[in-house]
């Protein structure tokens, strides 16, 4: 492990994590598509399963008492059909193929989020089976079940609160499951845990910075200046 890599991992894990703690979501977002540039797609997934699990349980901490279980354990039971849905094609796909999905994926949910466009109100809460079943896929391959279970809060008018907390407690539980799968597997291994103990000081650093600035940057304008970073990523990784 070059001190190039370790800086280069290091400042894109802490600017993930400072994204997550600031706005409530984005660490996969980011961290995935930056890291593939250092590794490859399997080895970024095992890393930032791991890394998961650290920020989000400090996170649902900070926010666990906006936590609303009803709407999101309908999620959860579903993701955990598609978390090895994602397991497989994770391993059976070629690289460009998965460097492609996720670009796609970036791409996608960045224009809609950045166009400003609105779901119509679901009203019925069968939609969470399929916002959970696509996003635990996600999660299986890329660590990105974020898009879908974000679409499916808008839609269903969490308020900010409830909206942070719930997808915390979602993204825990989901990374969980996506960590043990891994680990069965032996995809997760001692490289991997290397890489997690030398992410540990800027993800620590980037959440402190994270909570600092909710009280100082708009968080809307930072995400926006994200969203403008994952779609350029995006359509870098399509091409």
């Amino acid at each position: 492990m070059t001190p190039a890599f370790a800086a280069a991992a290091a400042l894109i894990l802490g600017l993930a994590a400072f994204t997550q703690s600031l706005s409530g979501f984005g660490l996969a977002l980011v961290s995935m598509p930056l890291l593939t540039l250092l590794v490859s797609v399997p080895e970024a997934t095992a890393w930032v399963a791991v890394i998961s699990l650290f920020v989000e349980a400090w996170l649902l901490r900070r926010y666990w008492v906006h936590l609303q279980w009803r709407p999101v354990r309908h999620l959860l039971a579903a993701s955990v059909v598609g978390v090895p849905v994602g397991v497989v094609l994770l391993q059976r796909l070629p690289e460009s193929a998965l460097k492609g999905g996720l670009g796609g994926l970036l791409l996608a949910y960045s224009l809609y989020a950045l166009l400003g466009l609105k779901l119509p109100p679901l009203e019925s809460r069968r939609w969470a089976w399929l916002a959970g079943f696509v996003a635990g896929a996600f999660g299986g391959a890329y660590n990105t079940s974020g898009p879908p279970v974000i679409l499916y809060g808008h839609a269903r008018r969490w308020t900010p609160e409830a909206f942070k907390a719930n997808l915390q407690a979602f993204f825990l539980v989901n990374s969980g499951v996506v960590f043990f799968v891994h680990l069965a597997l032996g995809d997760i291994t001692t490289v991997t845990w290397q890489r997690v103990l030398l992410s540990l000081p800027a993800l620590a650093l980037g959440l402190r910075l994270g909570k600092a600035a909710s009280t100082r940057l708009a968080p809307p304008r930072f995400r926006q200046m994200v969203l403008v970073m994952l779609a350029l990523l995006g359509a870098k990784m399509l091409v």
